[in-house]
């Protein structure tokens, strides 16, 4: 494949103005799928299953099968809506939308087109220096997800060179939440940043709402983001394309900024933009073609014969309007009162997309700095190395886990660095890494005395020193024990130890 020519992103938005779009999938975490009575992986108790064994009739697509709406699913929709301030639609429809789908049994998707329950909103996201946008919502939609595809026999897991694909329709049938923004104006050289900062909301709001997990690293929360260009000046909106569930903020942040380059080389080269779908790769930060793009005619939806329009009543609604939690911008700033964070500690958690991660490891028991700390820190660290969202590589209980260890002086710092390393290496929960590599606090005073004892000895000019006075001189002797304990020990407590052998 030809590597994409990019034009200088200064440059691409001196020419042209960025114009986005975002449509972000949100699978609710019920009981069971949206039109069957099948446990739904989506729900973290179920995400592992086998291949296939999450499936009933209507998952299958099998004849004479009939769909029936998850109560629970609309529940949780319609509280979406509600966050994202939209109107609620006193009657909604299911439709069929119809192209080759070989990951659904049935060809079809159930969905909704014209009448959404939701529609009509707006998002307030905050920028990494304050700044408030806007983010105005088109509608926010039911539907089913599709079953996954694993390709096999080709070198790079994609349907191009493989020899045959294994389809599994656990995820056919999951219930989704498909959030679709109107055209988002005026982003200019803060476009990537804007696009991070909108699914980071989104997911910080379906958490709050606890209807969803909003794992991206597990497909829970999905978002197609669409760019396109248009030069200054021009009214007409440019061409788009849409950048295929991209599974990260980190990666979306970077698949548009990667677009608005890609578009922006073809435009000044004289070129036109394919309306089409893209892939994006994280290993080389690249997108790459998939399908050219379909207009909703091309989707021939119908309404789905086999399920009633979805009415809920407006006692209902009121209900579920009462029951929403405080909105984003209110609850952040509670949570930095809450915590006493500086402007600047409280936008280190935002930028990193870890306020959920902080808040549910201070709920898990840890004190807010110690819980900042762990995530804009070491965590944050292995993520970067790693490519990944800091989310994805520890439960917030198990940071708050390492962190009890560390206040019952079970840990050092030190230490918990290491547990915490192998808990990301999927060695097992805190205890169980502390456990296996031997790694707690060595708290017995004779083990510590006898390492003292051999530091005095070895080094006699520093007992010398010590005792005439010059107390620093311990640093020496407790560097020595330190070293010789593994790190295993209380460094404070080592210093007491030092001073009474040494009679200061």
């Amino acid at each position: 494949m030809a590597k994409d020519k990019l034009l200088d992103f200064d440059k691409a938005l001196e020419l042209y103005e960025p114009v986005l779009g975002f449509e972000v999938h949100v699978e609710l975490n019920t009981a069971t799928k949206m039109f069957s009575s099948a446990a739904n992986p989506a729900n973290s108790a179920n995400h592992e299953a086998e291949p296939n064994t999450l499936v009933a009739p209507v998952d299958m697509g099998l004849p004479g099968s009939l769909p029936v709406v998850n109560e629970t699913a609309v529940r949780y929709s319609i509280s979406l809506g509600l966050a994202l301030g939209c109107s609620i639609a006193p009657s909604s429809r299911f439709a069929r939308k119809n192209y080759f789908y070989p990951d659904l049994g049935k060809n079809y998707q159930i969905s909704q087109y014209d009448e959404p329950i939701a529609f009509e909103g707006s998002v307030e996201i905050e920028l990494g220096d304050g700044t408030l946008v806007t983010v105005p919502i088109e509608r926010a939609h039911m539907e089913e997800d599709a079953g996954k595809l694993t390709h096999m026999g080709g070198a790079t897991g994609r349907i191009q060179g493989a020899e045959y694909s294994l389809v599994d329709y656990n995820r056919a049938g999951v219930p989704l939440v498909e959030i679709v923004t109107k055209p988002i104006f005026g982003a200019e050289h803060r476009a990537p940043e804007i696009a991070k900062a909108y699914v980071a909301a989104i997911r910080d709001i379906v958490i709050s709402l606890g209807i969803s997990e909003a794992r991206m690293e597990r497909g829970n929360l999905r978002c197609d983001a669409n760019v396109s260009l248009r030069p200054r000046g021009q009214e007409k909106l440019g061409t788009r394309t849409e950048t295929k569930n991209v599974n990260s903020m980190r990666s979306v942040e970077r698949a548009v900024r990667y677009e608005i380059q890609r578009q922006a080389a073809i435009l000044a080269a004289g070129g036109t933009i394919t309306q089409e779908t893209r892939h994006w790769h994280e290993d080389t930060g690249t997108t790459s073609p998939g399908r050219p793009k379909s207009d909703a005619d091309d989707y021939r939806y119908f309404p789905e014969p086999d399920l009633l329009p979805v009415e809920p009543s407006a006692e209902l609604i009121e209900e579920l309007r009462a029951a929403l939690p405080e909105p984003p911008a209110i609850r952040r700033r509670r949570l930095k009162a809450d915590w006493g964070f500086t402007d600047l500690e409280f936008q280190d958690v935002v930028n990193g997309g870890l306020l959920a991660e902080v808040e549910q490891t201070v709920a898990a028991g840890a004190a807010p700095a110690a819980a900042r700390k762990w995530w804009t820190g070491e965590i944050t660290r292995v993520a970067n190395a790693q490519g990944v969202e800091a989310s994805a590589l520890v439960e917030p209980q198990a940071v708050a886990a390492v962190q009890k260890l560390v206040d019952a002086g079970t840990l050092t710092d030190k230490l918990a660095r290491q547990v915490l390393e192998g808990v990301i290496a999927g060695e097992g929960s805190p205890q169980e890494v502390v456990d296996a590599r031997g790694l707690a606090v060595v708290s017995d005073d004779g083990a510590l005395i006898a390492a003292i004892d051999d530091a005095l000895a070895a080094q006699p000019d520093v007992l010398a020193k010590i005792r005439d006075g010059k107390v620093q001189a311990a640093g020496a002797v407790i560097g020595a024990v330190m070293k010789a304990m593994r790190g295993q020990a209380d460094a404070a407590r080592v210093r007491e130890l030092v001073l009474e052998r040494a009679g200061s």
